[in-house]
């Protein structure tokens, strides 16, 4: 249930097992993992604002598992630094659990609904059948009794986020639908600031502002709360919480299964900021279109080259991984319509639409949109190419936000890093969650340039990569080849490629993976959508 559409209400009892049916690997990091259960906080909280119960209740649940049954047992939840951590999590999970009890009611009363309705239809079907009641009558009896079930399905839709639309085909929509919804919370969040509400009080609201109703709800029902709790799994969530051993193991439950491959990589570490402000700009139009062919024009001035990313011996080639063939991919895209004028409602709410998924990965799972500025690779090659011309690779970071089930990016943040011909780290990382989290952004992935070679993802970069797409399995990797003039958008493929990569504990810049599918193109074609028109700022962290 990762945003996909939905034709009919779900019981409790459905969301918690798809809620449960989450890959949990404890080689990844502990910190990746603590910064994917903030995400799921902020997911939730975007959905139930826009109305989608179903999906709001099931991320929170999600973290719920992830922080109670998983990350206690991760091998570094034990330092002193992510105990600290942990506590703090199991905090939010506390503080979650009165939202859990009051979504749970509204959701299965809309889903005995749906039942009872279905019920009806299918016993005044028999009652027709037995009667041999007139052709007409039963014509108009069955469409009474479909009208009523369609009814109940724009109801439920409406609770739920409304119409369902085409990323491709309402890309001018989506466009004016974002600048609104990120401007409204923009001024949110300075009116909150401007109230000189503390840091953390400020996160509070941020991470449960939509929530702040049920609070009320809860505080009059302290004394019944446990008289209409939740279902019995949590039950066994406030149990871990207390110490105690969840009902469900003490008699003999199964626990969710655990998939632990090996795995063995780097993920990006992000900036501190520097002693200035970072630099922010805002509203970009596009720059000259042939920045690329300049930085291109300087690729003869550029000093003598390190050792080359490209294979130079027959054994590095077997090492490199082959761009992905586009004619290959075999996911259908109709034609976008985006340039036509399409109709656009007086009044743009999130909670009015819903962006059904574009694309699927190898497993099945959809994958929801991403609408990507086309103006930002030129700003960012325009702000890399001091770098480039010195044969240094540039990475930035992608953020953004969730609005009506598709994800916007709308900032690239420059972090501070060091580089070589073949490499980029970012490097302070504390500084750079705490500005994402400051802003309530997301991270969607990363961009970065190959300053002399072509475009494709290097045994480092899928490695990296891998670190953005557990946490968020629509995360993009978008690689820029100025000499070349090219630039690709990518995933890795699940099946394989993120299995492989996981599961891989070589070293080095060129390594072999057994794999030859491990990454494809995610643009063309993709779940990634370019979206004329759609704003975004660049915030610079480096020193200088």
């Amino acid at each position: 249930m990762n945003g996909q559409g939905r034709t009919q209400p779900m019981s409790v009892e459905q969301i918690v097992e798809l809620a449960e049916n989450f890959e949990y690997n404890p080689l990844v990091p502990f910190k990746h993992w603590s910064r994917s259960a903030g995400t799921l906080l902020k997911e939730a909280g975007i959905y139930h604002h826009e109305g989608n119960e179903e999906q709001a209740y099931l991320l929170l649940f999600r973290h719920a598992r992830l922080i109670l049954d998983k990350l206690p047992t991760h091998p570094e939840a034990r330092s002193k630094e992510n105990d600290l951590v942990l506590q703090q999590l199991r905090k939010d999970v506390l503080r979650n659990i009165s939202k859990l009890e009051t979504l749970r009611p509204r959701i299965n009363k809309r889903f005995d609904r749906y039942q009872a309705i279905l019920k009806e239809r299918s016993q005044a079907k028999a009652a027709h059948t037995r009667a041999f009641a007139a052709s007409r009558r039963v014509s108009a009896d069955d469409t009474h009794t479909q009208k009523g079930l369609s009814s109940l399905s724009t109801d439920s839709a409406s609770a739920q986020g409304a119409e369902t639309l085409s990323a491709g085909e309402n890309r001018d929509l989506a466009v004016k639908l974002a600048h609104k919804e990120i401007r409204r919370r923009a001024t949110e969040r300075k009116a909150t600031r401007h109230a000189a509400v503390t840091q953390e009080e400020e996160q509070e609201r941020r991470t449960a502002s939509s929530w702040g109703e049920w609070e009320e709800a809860s505080t009059k029902d302290t004394h019944t709360k446990n008289q209409d709790t939740l279902s019995s799994d949590m039950h066994n969530i406030r149990m871990q919480v207390s110490g105690s051993k969840p009902e469900a193991l003490q008699q003999g439950g199964s626990r969710p299964v655990v998939k632990t491959p090996k795995s063995h990589f780097v993920y990006p570490t992000v900036p501190q900021k520097s002693s200035r402000e970072p630099q922010a700009y805002s509203s970009y139009s596009a720059p000259d279109p042939t920045s690329e062919d300049l930085i291109a024009k300087h690729a003869t001035s550029l000093p003598p080259q390190r050792p080359s990313k490209t294979p130079n011996s027959k054994l590095e080639d077997a090492f490199l991984p082959q761009r992905p063939n586009k004619e290959a991919i075999t996911y259908d895209r109709s034609p976008s319509r985006s340039d036509t004028a399409s109709p656009v409602p007086q009044e743009l709410k999130p909670s009015t639409f819903t962006f059904q998924p574009s694309a699927y990965l190898e497993n099945g799972s959809p994958l929801r949109t991403i609408f990507l500025p086309p103006d930002l690779r030129h700003h960012f090659l325009s702000i890399a190419l001091p770098n480039t011309k010195a044969n240094l690779e540039t990475c930035g970071i992608l953020c953004g936000t969730l609005i009506s089930n598709a994800l916007f990016i709308s900032k690239l943040v420059i972090p501070e890093q060091t580089s070589t011909s073949d490499t980029c780290e970012t490097v302070n990382e504390s500084d750079l969650f705490d500005y994402i989290d400051g802003e309530d952004l997301m991270i969607l992935g990363w961009i970065h340039t190959h300053p002399t070679q072509t475009c494709f993802m290097s045994s480092r970069d899928l490695h990296t990569h891998s670190g953005y797409q557990v946490m968020m399995p629509e995360s993009i990797a978008i690689v820029c080849a100025p000499s070349k003039a090219d630039w690709g958008v990518f995933r890795l493929t699940d099946p394989p490629g993120m299995k492989t990569v996981l599961n891989c504990t070589q070293s080095g810049l060129f390594h072999p993976h057994a794999e030859s599918n491990i990454y494809t193109d995610a643009l063309r074609p993709g779940h990634v959508y370019e979206a004329k028109g759609l704003e975004f700022n660049v915030v610079d962290m480096r020193r200088s």
